[in-house]
């Protein structure tokens, strides 16, 4: 099985972090959620090892804090 990492693993993650809500700034909420979608396929692509990409939502899923 895919071990994932789930400790921060992103140089300069703050920087990262407001990119990303900069990215955001001025989207209706229906074309944020867009966009995040297509992040997230593009990311998923980029990745391409299935068995990592199962284990990821399986974690998403368990780490639910809404």
């Amino acid at each position: 099985m895919t071990q994932l990492i789930l400790t921060p693993n992103i140089p300069a993650a703050d920087d990262f972090y407001a990119e990303l809500l900069s990215t955001h700034e001025g989207l209706s909420t229906e074309e944020s959620h867009k966009l995040n979608a297509r992040l997230v396929l593009i990311l998923a692509n980029h990745i391409g090892d299935r068995e990592a990409l199962s284990a990821a939502l399986r974690a998403a899923t368990l780490k639910k804090e809404d």
